[in-house]
């Protein structure tokens, strides 16, 4: 197994594991009730869905660091900004936990309803956090993966243009939720990350099975023109 397949092979799982996160969903719809605070239930749900998403925000900067080395050599500047994109995506998703869990801690603490207020607050910030961190963010590194895959062929092209083609689609949902045109919660908004997850989806199941389909290459237009005018010379 060369180095190339071992990339491909830790960078696919690491795709896949940020689905992990998935059942959040309806672990979140106790804590994103108006009482939640006043209710004397469990906190488990809300407990394992904060744990779940620090490990997809873990295995977010994990896939971005290990594909680095490969992608910089289509475009370094572009593989850069990749990894920045997706350390603040998971900067964001560890402060959407932290409010959560301080939710968590009030109600523990035995608050009462002089803190209904700020666990709502809390909610309402989780809530806006997600929109920034885990939609607004997919959208830029849709793009860049879209845009890095597409040219080099490291992946078949049909899977890298549904990024380029989902992550709009994605942006145009998130900016209606944020005209308040859908609601964030409604299950219409779901359907505009559809591709998005379906894209990297299919990207962690090829990276993990297929790996790259090719070596990387150079996209650089500076570098190639800087070595077209040796040659000339």
């Amino acid at each position: 197994m060369n180095s190339l397949r071992k990339t491909s092979l830790v960078a696919g799982i690491l795709y896949l594991l940020t689905f992990v996160s998935i059942p959040t969903l309806s672990l979140y719809t106790q804590v994103h009730q108006p009482d939640y605070i006043l209710q004397h239930g469990t906190d488990t749900d809300t407990v394992i869905g904060a744990v779940l998403e620090i490990v997809m925000a873990l295995a977010c900067i994990g896939s971005s660091v290990v594909l680095y080395p490969v992608l910089k050599k289509q475009n370094e500047s572009a593989a850069l900004a990749l990894v920045g994109a997706r350390v603040l995506e998971a900067g964001t998703i560890f402060l959407g936990v932290a409010c959560l869990l301080t939710i968590v801690g009030l109600k523990q603490a035995g608050a009462g309803s002089e803190a209904l207020e700020a666990s709502h607050t809390l909610v309402i910030l989780y809530d806006r956090i997600f929109l920034i961190g885990q939609s607004w963010m997919p959208v830029v590194n849709n793009l860049l993966l879209g845009f890095l895959f597409y040219h080099s062929r490291l992946i078949p092209r049909s899977i890298a243009i549904i990024a380029i083609f989902g992550a709009p689609l994605l942006m145009v949902g998130d900016l209606l939720v944020l005209f308040n045109v859908i609601g964030q919660r409604a299950p219409v908004t779901s359907l505009f990350a559809i591709p998005v997850a379906l894209f990297e989806l299919i990207l962690g199941i090829w990276l993990l099975t297929k790996g790259f389909t090719s070596k990387p290459q150079s996209i650089q237009p500076l570098q190639n023109l800087y070595q077209l005018s040796k040659s000339i010379d």
